[in-house]
């Protein structure tokens, strides 16, 4: 996810305004050239043929993914299209955000709809509340997937999603010839090997300093929470968030070990150009970065919070198709059955091997691909410290408030206190326009 989550947000009040409106109306794949490509379809189990469709069919596929990760999403569609010339695929790659826009815009729209989405856990609260999208219930066999990768889009008693990939979570990545072959013990030893690799342009550590993402796992080191135990108060306003809040203040101003500015797209190319020691990113980035480093690239869990002796809580869930409300007949069935194909152990494994992710296929999962190496390993330790991500619509709430708060101390406000106020007051506020 590269990833680019939450800078270009629509408003919560404009989401709830679509719904009512349609109520009232009646609706980063493999490096080019160099990618592990899907199984052969010679190899393959084909869907059964005996009830297919007839006619032609093109799907249009939304997805996250960019630059190189999407060349796979392509390669999974054009091995299907092997299979079945029938249908022809049109993939096209939308930032996270603007696929979030765009969807929840066809609420008004349902024609503008595509008939496939590849996208991420927490996109389900905005779908579902402006009814863009369709339950999976009794469409996609439950008993192929990961239990916890399954249970990452249920909600309200029903599954939105069918799991592509395991994970999700943010994790260390560091330079093995800069920050030595082990993982730091804990954030005090974490913060020494980033001062002893920061010097003029080069930095110990770096992240993106703009999305509230990056913010969540440190909370949770710190013993916190966004919400109450009724899953839908935003809990901001916490000495647990005055804490995490501190701690990454401290990483910028005190310890000095990051850039003055820094976004998704810096901190990346940093890493990759071996002028930062040390990135906390996601497991979307394995494939890419395992390319760049090779043997000098280490993966783990963000070391342990010296202060509380508890691991940081990145987020997880993975990635996930999601069927737009307006798909239906034979084109649905077209959709679902590639959905089970391009999921199935082989597919997975073909994903394992140019990506570098988790899949979200039970089989795949324990397949040697994945627990013979030692990269995907560390980020299965990574995804075992993780909390499973808030889909519910409320959570765009907590974003939107934890991304104007972090925002606001990386760019110098040292008033964490007053952050983490103006952070509870943001969310309450954004909370009162959903009810």
């Amino acid at each position: 996810m590269s990833l680019t989550r939450f800078t270009k947000l629509l408003p919560l009040a404009m989401i709830v305004t679509l719904v009512l409106a349609a109520c009232s109306s009646g609706s980063s794949a493999a490096p080019s050239g160099g990618a592990s490509a899907p199984a052969s379809t010679e190899e393959s189990t084909a869907p059964s043929e005996a009830a297919y469709p007839t006619g032609d069919f093109t799907i249009e596929l939304w997805t996250k993914e960019g630059d190189p990760n999407i060349d796979f999403v392509q390669q999974l569609a054009d091995d299907y299209s092997a299979l079945h010339s029938n249908v022809t695929f049109n993939v096209v790659n939308k930032d996270v955000e603007v696929l979030r826009e765009d969807m929840v815009n066809t609420a008004l729209s349902p024609d503008a709809q595509p008939q496939l989405l590849w996208t991420v856990a927490d996109h389900v609260g905005p779908f579902t509340a402006a009814g863009v999208i369709q339950p999976l219930d009794g469409l996609i066999d439950e008993a192929t997937y990961d239990p916890v990768a399954w249970s990452a889009t249920l909600a309200d008693g029903k599954q939105w999603g069918a799991p592509i990939s395991n994970g999700n979570q943010l994790m260390l990545y560091w330079n093995k010839s800069l920050a030595g072959d082990e993982a730091p013990a804990d954030s005090d030893a974490m913060i020494q090997v980033a001062k002893d690799n920061t010097s003029g342009d080069n930095y110990g550590l770096v992240f993106n300093q703009t999305e509230s993402f990056w913010l969540a796992p440190i909370l949770g080191g710190f013993g916190g929470s966004v919400f109450a135990d009724d899953g839908v108060t935003p809990t901001l306003d916490t000495q647990s968030m005055k804490d995490a809040l501190q701690f990454m203040y401290d990483l910028k101003y005190t310890d000095l070990v990051m850039p003055s500015e820094c976004d998704y797209n810096c901190a990346d190319g940093l890493f990759k150009q071996g002028a930062a020691a040390m990135i906390i990113n996601g497991d979307w980035a394995l494939g890419d970065y395992s390319t760049t480093l090779a043997d000098d690239l280490g993966v783990g869990p963000i070391p342990k919070i010296t202060a509380t002796g508890e691991y940081p809580k990145p987020y997880t869930a993975g990635t996930f198709y999601m069927v737009p409300s307006s798909v239906e007949g034979d084109t649905l069935t077209v959709v679902t059955d590639f959905i089970t194909w391009s999921t199935d152990k082989e597919q997975q494994v073909a994903m394992v091997e140019a990506l570098k992710r988790l899949p979200a296929n039970a089989e795949a999962l324990a397949d040697p691909v994945v627990t013979d190496d030692p990269l995907l390993a560390g980020a299965a330790e990574a995804v075992k410290v993780g909390t499973p991500q808030p889909t519910n619509v409320e959570m765009r709430c907590n974003f939107d408030a934890m991304t104007a708060g972090i925002r606001d101390v990386f760019g110098g406000n040292s008033d964490i206190a007053g952050v983490a106020t103006t952070m509870q007051e943001a969310a309450d506020n954004c909370l009162a326009t959903l009810s």
